[in-house]
């Protein structure tokens, strides 16, 4: 027979347990201590406000600034990310208590913490990529990046729409101008007055129509179709499946064992103008790029082809390709001959110089080449509909263009791309539950956005077996 094993709580230790027994070798509370303890706080620009913290007169506890980092980032490592809940973990949790050293410190000062080192935070990131490289787990040979819509932490319902404004703005008027008629109806009957109910609800509705009026002033303030009163930064995107309020998190990743190496957030609805920028940050953060950076259709524009081939960086980007420009004389089976400036058409027809063009939405001019023939040419139907013949826009990336189009191993490389950066979103989201920002606010998000990442390299080190 077994012996049933129950707890003793009046068990008494002749000598009282030692911190460091809390938690096991290998724990992973483990390494974000040693992570954060091998940080150059010097560097960080911490060495200063610490010495300032340790003469401020309020009386507050002073905590020191590397407890309260690695309370942080373990948090969000295992899917505790508000400053309650880290309170709380203080108190309850065995590997934060460890962190803590038993201490407790409360929400607001780890909510002071986090106001007021943001640029910290980033640096951290940054730290944690350099450590990744120097353990050689950032192979830099294939790298992929990609963005990630997430939502504000505003509420959607509370949000101003320009055309739902305007379409309860004409209700609430014909409302109003229905109610001034029955006071003056009921004002006007022998004997009678108005009933009390109708001048309240003419207030009601008149003040409405003032607060509509007032969120669509701002709406033309702002020149924007959609504002969030509560997260003005914000802006509408596609977040599963549904338009809402969102910001698009960005993040390039290593191939070898997922190491995020930059990352960002902005507020732009798609990833268009992202790629250069997330070059500039992985050549900064890790001084040079990937053999090969893979990204998909989101990111292919001509202006960012040519940023990238101007920056040094190979880069391969999936085409767009609509249903209805798939045919034999979609503007891709054009060649352009720089030596002669023309442009040679699937008939072997030459098409001469014509002009420039410029676009509104592009800071580039582009030269336009109109065939010659076209009245006499048997495919003209199939290739055009302009009467005055086809008519062919040369930008100045278009090299870039044809080369990442016949970029070597393409399909090969692209189908990589999903399993390198795709699944690191899809840990963030549903493992770590990062589907909605706690912060508002561009600053504040770019804030959470680098510590999730570094909490992922720091949990993708740890199963690598670096901890």
């Amino acid at each position: 027979m077994s012996h049933e094993i129950r707890p003793d709580y009046e068990t008494r230790y002749l000598f009282p347990p030692s911190l460091e027994e809390f938690v096991a070798a290998d724990h992973p509370a483990r390494y974000v201590r040693e992570f954060v303890d091998a940080l150059d706080m010097k560097a960080l620009g911490l060495t200063d406000e610490q010495q300032r913290r340790r003469e401020d007169p309020t009386g507050r506890p002073h905590y020191a600034v590397d407890m309260l980092l690695k309370v942080w980032l373990y948090g969000y490592m295992y899917r505790i990310r508000s400053s309650r809940a880290l309170e709380r973990g203080c108190r309850e949790t065995v590997p934060l208590m460890w962190l803590a050293g038993m201490y407790e410190p409360d929400h607001n000062t780890l909510w002071r913490f986090w106001n007021r080192y943001r640029a910290v935070i980033r640096q951290v990131f940054l730290q944690s990529v350099r450590v990744a490289m120097k353990a050689n787990l950032v192979g830099m040979v294939l790298q992929a990046v990609d963005g990630t819509k997430i939502k504000s932490a505003a509420a959607n319902r509370s949000g101003w729409h320009k055309a739902d404004l305007e379409k309860l703005l004409g209700q609430i008027e014909s409302e109003i101008e229905q109610l001034e008629q029955q006071i003056s109806q009921a004002a006007a009957e022998k004997g009678g007055g108005p009933d009390d109910r109708l001048p309240k609800d003419l207030e009601a509705r008149q003040n409405l129509r003032t607060r509509i009026e007032e969120s669509l002033a701002a709406l033309d303030k702002a020149e924007r179709s959609h504002l969030h009163p509560n997260d003005p930064d914000a802006r509408m995107m596609v977040s599963g499946g549904r338009a809402a309020f969102a910001y698009n998190a960005q993040a390039m990743v290593d191939q070898t064992i997922g190491v995020i190496v930059a990352a960002d957030v902005t507020d732009q609805e798609n990833d268009e103008h992202q790629l250069e920028p997330m070059l500039a940050q992985t050549k900064e953060t890790i001084g040079r790029f990937a053999e090969t950076t893979v990204a998909d259709s989101g990111y292919h524009t001509a202006e960012g082809l040519g940023a990238a081939e101007t920056m040094g960086a190979d880069v391969l980007v999936a085409v767009k390709q609509k249903k209805h420009e798939v045919g034999p004389y979609h503007t891709m089976n054009f060649t352009y001959d720089e030596a002669s400036d023309s442009v040679r058409c699937p008939e072997q027809q030459t098409l001469s110089r014509e002009g420039t063009r410029r676009h509104k939405d592009k800071p580039y001019a582009t030269k336009t080449y109109r065939c010659g023939v076209f009245a006499s040419c048997p495919v003209a139907a199939q290739c055009s509909r302009d009467q005055r013949g086809r008519l062919i826009e040369i930008s100045p990336h278009h090299g870039a263009v044809v080369r990442n189009r016949q970029h070597p191993n393409a399909r090969a490389l692209l189908q990589q791309r999903q399993m390198v950066v795709e699944r690191i979103f899809a840990e963030i989201k549903e493992t770590l539950g990062l589907r909605r920002w706690l912060f508002r606010g561009l600053t504040q998000v770019k804030t959470q956005w680098s510590m999730m990442c570094t909490a992922m390299n720091l949990r993708r080190m740890l199963a690598s077996g670096l901890g």
